[in-house]
């Protein structure tokens, strides 16, 4: 058993599939008409991963305050390296976790303000 996809709130359904696939080298699984109003069934998947990200409709404007996903990464300070050279908003630089030494994790925020965290295997 694998969870298939999680759910992950946009406001902008291009501009998040731009940023996920230009930033962290996802794949466009599906992009389909799903009813009225113009919203679209997105869903994209990261290397070597199980599960996917689908794209859902953001209830309001308001950002994340805390993670939303712990994406893990075997050179977080690369990765970091890589998103700031793109312009992407760095919310805390690479630094041991407090709750976890030896482990790596950095935050970002997406295009949709959602806040990231990048943590070491």
């Amino acid at each position: 058993m694998h969870i298939q996809f999680a759910e992950l709130p946009v406001s902008d359904q291009d501009r998040a599939k731009a940023f996920y696939t230009e930033n962290l080298a996802c794949q466009v699984i599906a992009d389909h008409p799903m009813g009225d109003g113009g919203w679209r069934w997105v869903e994209v998947a990261f290397p070597f991963a199980v599960t996917n990200l689908h794209f859902i409709r953001r209830a309001d404007a308001a950002p994340s305050a805390e993670p939303v996903l712990v994406l893990v990464d075997d050179d977080v300070d690369a990765r970091v390296a890589s998103l700031k050279a793109k312009g992407v908003e760095i919310v805390t630089e690479p630094q041991q976790a407090p709750w976890q030494p030896g482990r790596t994790v950095a935050e970002f925020r997406d295009s949709e303000g959602n806040r990231m965290m990048l943590a070491s295997r």
